[in-house]
């Protein structure tokens, strides 16, 4: 397969030992996450070895985002979450450990935090939702 590096781990998503496939499509896999947030996380990964979604071709996006639904369709029938995460750390200072493209569909049910306002803000430190103030 081109494109592949022989230490990446998402590279390896023919060895059934480290991965577990929910779907796949002819340029992706979603498997589920080794260290799970939630009951049902999975992560959407590119067959080719990219590392940010920038250099995803449009395509690409598009197979993503079908292949995407079908995973939350399965994780709908099997898990019933309330809602959902979707999240991609695209670098290093964002906090990427594998540097290979996943984004990470993230189930999100009922009362699983506290106070889930706010969601992806929670990452950096900064106000509580009740003291954001608008873009000045």
């Amino acid at each position: 397969m081109p494109n592949v590096q022989a230490d990446c781990l998402f590279c390896k998503l023919h060895d059934g030992s480290l991965h577990e496939i929910l779907v796949q499509s002819p340029n992706f896999v979603v498997r589920f996450d080794n260290y799970p947030s939630s009951k049902g996380h999975v992560e959407l990964v590119p067959r080719r070895h990219v590392e940010s979604f920038f250099d995803l071709t449009a395509a690409e996006v598009a197979e993503a985002y079908e292949l995407m639904q079908d995973a939350r369709k399965k994780i709908d029938d099997e898990f019933t979450p309330a809602a959902y995460t979707i999240g991609v750390n695209d670098g290093t200072a964002a906090g990427r450990t594998v540097d290979h493209l996943h984004i990470h569909l993230i189930p999100r049910y009922e009362g699983d935090v506290e106070d889930p306002r706010g969601g992806i803000r929670q990452i950096l430190p900064g106000p509580h939702p009740e003291e954001w103030a608008p873009r000045s």
